[in-house]
């Protein structure tokens, strides 16, 4: 199938969704899609021959028909009690295929104010509101995928908190995959607005059932006031054939504070573009990732982190596990703007490759464009520290067992940096349980 004949299959599935439930939008929204999808079409996707994504190979999705996935209650219903949430439900809103489900969402106990709901609930009840930060800051001008999730934009998560609220507890967003008996792709979008002053922190979840053939095309955007602090979390834990492909950009204020948390199980082939923008004097982002993979997954991260305003601070640490034939791929870039002075930033990509067929590529980045900064990045890459492995292994632990500590002690730097306990607990115990996992194949005959 010819490049063109994939967006004309796109195409013409807007078409069939602009006549039936995209309909009912205000106007605003049907310009929005339809830029958007007039953008894709000049885009494409992407191929390798561009920089941007010349380690990673999209072919299988633009190759593949996927269909519009319908909502599963039923078997969604059944996959959430299977996993764990960092708290207690009462802040909790769950989306299949996509779409917002209210039978497994429980919503309540909110602070004065504070809005967690459907985008398509916020675009009915406050759509002026939402167009004041929808598309303002995700941009579709050079990204085939944030154009495409626009064209397509329905629903997904919206939360809202006012100027000078805090809350105490976090705001869950999980967002489950019922595939069906042909692939399916679903466009979740995401808006979290924190007000200045105000202060929030949301877990976003991506999970799928069965072994069906899907995708997940999501975008997130994230407005952080003047002086307003946002943790936000981001668990991908798709099923072993999925694809899933993210945007999460975010716009910081004056003497804002952001620290995001990605971390990757899941999934086939993932990438996942993280933007952040420190347009404020004053403005902290700290962005925090970890990715296990095995078999031949592949995860590509690339993150750029601008710095628009003086006297900013960021800091990037991004672990990467690898085992059999996977392939992580990282890509950080930093931009100080011209006056942005007394920048201070901070990148660092390690991987750790446990197999020989294993691969890492990392390109660290720096476009500098003022004269007082301060401005450091580094990379690692290679195998478990033999000397290590045999001092445990001289305290009694077996081959295994010390191999399993040791890789656990390099993705536990990134997960001791979560503030949410409970989800750090939950993280930790998924990590032991796939490098158990792991351990057993090893000894497999």
């Amino acid at each position: 199938m010819t490049a063109a004949q994939v967006v004309d299959r796109y195409r013409a599935q807007h078409e069939a969704f602009a006549r039936n439930g995209g309909a009912r939008v205000p106007e605003w929204v049907r310009a929005l899609r339809a830029g958007a999808l007039a953008r894709f079409t000049e885009l494409g996707f992407p191929t390798t021959k561009q920089e941007a994504w010349r380690f990673t190979s999209v072919q299988g999705i633009a190759e593949t028909a996927f269909a519009h996935g319908a909502t599963g209650e039923v078997p969604a219903a059944k996959s959430i009690e299977r996993l764990e949430l960092c708290e207690a439900r009462r802040h909790l809103a769950v989306f299949v295929n996509g779409c917002f489900s209210a039978l497994l969402s429980s919503v309540s106990g909110l602070p004065a104010g504070v809005r967690v709901s459907s985008l398509a609930d916020a675009l009915a009840r406050d759509p002026e509101l939402v167009e004041r930060h929808l598309a303002r800051y995700a941009r579709l001008e050079d990204n085939a995928f944030v154009a495409l999730n626009t064209a397509f934009v329905q629903d997904g998560a919206f939360v809202y908190v006012p100027e000078g609220t805090v809350m105490e507890e976090p705001v869950q967003l999980l967002f489950l995959t019922a595939p069906g008996s042909e692939p399916t792709v679903s466009h979740p979008r995401s808006l979290v607005v924190v007000e200045r002053t105000a202060r929030v922190s949301v877990v976003e979840t991506y999970a799928g059932q069965g072994d069906g053939v899907y995708w997940t095309n999501a975008v997130t955007e994230i407005m952080v006031g003047d002086g307003a602090r946002a943790d936000c979390y981001r668990v991908q834990r798709e099923s072993e054939r999925a694809f899933h492909v993210a945007t999460t950009q975010s716009w910081q204020g004056q003497g804002s504070v952001l620290s995001f948390h990605p971390v990757v199980f899941g999934a086939a082939l993932s990438r996942h573009d993280i933007g952040a923008v420190l347009d404020g004097p004053g403005g902290l982002c700290t962005l925090n990732g970890l990715y296990l993979l095995a078999g031949r997954q592949h995860a590509d991260h690339h993150t750029t982190i601008d710095h628009a305003r003086p006297h900013c601070e960021s800091h990037e640490y991004f672990n990467g596990v690898l085992d059999d034939q996977s392939r992580g791929v990282f890509n950080g870039r930093i931009i100080v703007r011209r006056g942005a002075q007394r920048t201070d930033s901070k990148q660092t990509n390690n991987n750790l490759v446990l197999s020989e067929e294993a691969r890492a590529d990392s390109q660290p980045q720096l476009e500098i464009y003022a004269d007082d900064v301060k401005c450091t990045h580094g990379a690692t890459l290679g195998p478990i520290d033999q000397r290590a492995l045999f001092y445990l292994k001289s305290r009694g632990l077996s081959p295994d067992e010390a191999r399993s500590l040791l890789t656990y002690g390099f993705g536990a730097e990134i997960l001791e940096r979560m503030e949410i306990a409970p989800l750090r607990v939950q993280l930790e115990r998924l990590v032991r349980a796939r490098l158990l996992r792991r351990a057993r194949a090893r000894r497999a005959p």
